[in-house]
Formats: C-alpha cells, sequence, structure tokens
C-alpha cells in the first residue's frame, strides 16, 4: 500500500519532450545497447541451436578409437560399413537397404570463382573473382540421404562424377557469400575442380556448411581408401548397445561409436569457454550501458535541482519524486528496447557467420529477445536511481537556490 502521492504519470512523460536533444540522445545510446547485446545473445542462441538441431536421436556414428570429437583425423577401413550393416541387430532397413552411410569428412583448402562456367575441362576463365579459403567436405554415397533425413534438396540435383552440392552457408563458411556460389560454378579442392550441381538445406544443422560429392570421387581425389565415419540409423527396435558391442569386439577394427545427440552435445560442452566469452562481452556492453545512462541521467537530473526542490515544497514526498525518475528512465528504456528488439528482428535474426565448426545463423527468438529487452529496461531503471539520489541529498532550501 502506497502512503505517499504519486506525481501524475503524464509529468514523466512531458518531462521526456522538454529537452528533445537529450532524450534522443540518451534513446540512441540505450537502442544500440541493446541492439548490440542482441547480437552477442544472437551468437549464443544461434550455435546452440545449430548443434541442437544437427543430432539426429535415432541415428549414431561409428569411427576411429580415440578420436574424440575429432571426426576429420578418424581413419577406419572401407569394409566397416558392410560389416556393420552385416553384423548389427536393429539397424532400419527400407526395401533391403539398411540405414548406413559410409562418409569421408575432412576440411581442406577450397578455391572458388565467381560466376564461373569453365569449359570441359574444368579451366577457370581468367579475371573470375576468386577467394581461397578453409571449407568442410563431406564424401558420400546416396545412403547419406537415409541416414541424414534432416537434409533436403533445395536445387539442382545430385553430383554425378566431378560434381558437387553445396549446403546453403557454405559462401559463409568460405568467407564469398552466397551469390558466389551458384549451380554451375566452379569450386576447386583437392587438386580438382569440381562443378556445382546442387544447393541443400538441412533445417539449420551444421551440415548446411558442408560441401558433399561422391565417396568413391573424393577417395581418387586425395589417393585414400579409407572411412572417416560410417552414420547408421537404427530403428525404434533396435539397440543401440549392439553398435557398441560391435566395436568392442572387433578389436582388429580399433572403432567407438556414439549417438549423434552425444557427440554434438559433447560439441556444445567443448564450446563452453566461448558461450562465457559471449556473455562476458554482454556483461560489459551493458555495463558500458549503464555508465553511459548515469552520465546522461546525472546531466538531467541535476539540472533540474531547482525543479524537484519546488516539487518538495508543494508537498509531494522524496520517494514519489525518485518513483517519477525511475518512471522517465522505465519509459525511455522502453520504447528503446521495443526498437532494438525490432531492428535485431529485421537485419540481425538469421545472419549467417563464420565459425571454427562451419558456420551458422544468429538467432534472434522469444528468450533472447525477452533478455535484450529486459537489459534494456533494467538500464533505465537503474540508470535513474544514482542521480535520482544524488539530486536529493541536498535540503529544499539549497536546491531552491539553484533558480
Amino acid at each position: 500500500m502506497v502512503f505517499f502521492r504519486l506525481l501524475p504519470w503524464e509529468y514523466a512523460i512531458r518531462n521526456l519532450f522538454r529537452r528533445p536533444l537529450r532524450t534522443a540522445l540518451t534513446f540512441a545510446g540505450l537502442t544500440i545497447v541493446v541492439v548490440l547485446v542482441l547480437v552477442v545473445v544472437g551468437f549464443v542462441r544461434g550455435l546452440e541451436r545449430t548443434l541442437a538441431v544437427s543430432g539426429d536421436p535415432q541415428a549414431a556414428m561409428v569411427f576411429s578409437l580415440g578420436m574424440g570429437e575429432n571426426l576429420e583425423y578418424s581413419s577406419i577401413p572401407m569394409r566397416t560399413s558392410d560389416l556393420v550393416a552385416a553384423s548389427v541387430p536393429g539397424i532400419q532397413a527400407r526395401s533391403g537397404k539398411p540405414y548406413v552411410s559410409p562418409e569421408l569428412y575432412l576440411g581442406t583448402t577450397m578455391q572458388t570463382a565467381s560466376a564461373v562456367r569453365g569449359d570441359d575441362q574444368g579451366a577457370t576463365p581468367q579475371g573470375a573473382a576468386q577467394a581461397v579459403a578453409m571449407g568442410l567436405v563431406r564424401g558420400v554415397t546416396r545412403a547419406a540421404l537415409l541416414v541424414r533425413r534432416q537434409v533436403e534438396l533445395e536445387e539442382g540435383s545430385w553430383p554425378h562424377s566431378g560434381e558437387v552440392m553445396i549446403g546453403r552457408l557454405v559462401g559463409t563458411k568460405l568467407g564469398v557469400g552466397a551469390a558466389a556460389l551458384q549451380i554451375g560454378d566452379l569450386l576447386e579442392f583437392e587438386g580438382r575442380a569440381w562443378r556445382i550441381s546442387g544447393r541443400f538445406s538441412a533445417a539449420g544443422s551444421a551440415f548446411e556448411s558442408e560441401v558433399w560429392c561422391r565417396l568413391d570421387e573424393l577417395q581418387q581425389a586425395m589417393k585414400r581408401q579409407d572411412l572417416s565415419l560410417v552414420a547408421v540409423t537404427m530403428s525404434d527396435r533396435g539397440d543401440f548397445a549392439d553398435l557398441d558391442l560391435f566395436c568392442k569386439e572387433r578389436l582388429d577394427l580399433e572403432l567407438q561409436t556414439t549417438r549423434e545427440t552425444n557427440y554434438y552435445a559433447a560439441l556444445q560442452r567443448d564450446y563452453g569457454p566461448i558461450r562465457w566469452l559471449a556473455w562476458l562481452v554482454v556483461l560489459l556492453v551493458a555495463g558500458a550501458g549503464v555508465f553511459a545512462g548515469l552520465n546522461t541521467m546525472y546531466g538531467a537530473v541535476i539540472g533540474r535541482v531547482a525543479e524537484l526542490s519546488t516539487l518538495q515544497t508543494i508537498g509531494f514526498a522524496r520517494r514519489a519524486i525518485v518513483v517519477s525518475l525511475i518512471q522517465e528512465g522505465a519509459l525511455l528504456a522502453a520504447a528503446a528496447s521495443l526498437l532494438g528488439a525490432l531492428i535485431a528482428l529485421v537485419f540481425v535474426n538469421g545472419v549467417a557467420v563464420r565459425f571454427t565448426m562451419g558456420a551458422f545463423a544468429l538467432c534472434i527468438d522469444g528468450p533472447a529477445v525477452l533478455f535484450g529487452c529486459g537489459v534494456g529496461l533494467s538500464l533505465g531503471v537503474i540508470g535513474a536511481l544514482p542521480p535520482a539520489y544524488r539530486a536529493l541529498r541536498m535540503t529544499v532550501v539549497e536546491g531552491l537556490k539553484a533558480f
């Protein structure tokens, strides 16, 4: 229950428009802080979302013993996929085709040529815009589409001899943008020029930053006959323990297995320090916003000492004046938070960024917007308290002398 008379709500609103320049500068500063906070939070949410949707709860991977999360260094015999399909019960199958995908996965240097069509020998015309960057390539068979159920071909066709298909974020991973990699363009890696035959999406998973080509051709280009991993989809009646038992029994192959969900959960743990660093950046940005708000609010409040003393003279309690100042800060911060959230949703949400694991899209979702707006409102409220306390410490007589 309130035991003192509050100032009218309209009084706080009118005060914001009495000093339009100062209000506009404070509003702009708060908006920038909220946008920066949302960018960092969107980075964290996007990374977490990408890793969360990459794993299939029904899928598992078989790879070299002791490799941890470093699949690109894994090497297992080519016959492993046939042995897994023949020895492990409970593997999902359709029309007699088991859901077993032999894959060769690695990071390699790629060279892009913008708008290149090339001749039959894959020559690159002079004057084409080129870029060299590290990319991710996965050699697969058509069985990969059975195991990687989130993969959908958006345009073009499955790669034939000398061709590759690219994820929708490959351009971001290579630092050239999606417009630089069109169907029919050339992509050079492992000493060969590959023509892009199609583009695929994968529900926002890590596969979208990969280049896929035929397994046999990638093995030929790399002069390798081994695999990096074998991906398997278990049926509802299948038991992952059978797959684990197979890996432990075949000591000659030196295999281990893990569920895809566990693998990407381990990646999330590995990226934990990066997420903590991102939250530290949020704290620093918010702290800078608090100090900027304090500076502005101090100037606004100290310049109104006589006004605040007059309000006390006519009967308003100091607590009522503090509430009014908080209302001003909260109103300004709320408007800045809404504008900052709108800017982030329009211009930041879905923006693709490069990362060590490939590329992913910034995610400004509901929790991110709630957090960003909460930070903005907190800045408005917290920023109004110290200057209000500083101004109201003066006696009424000293304040009135400020006229």
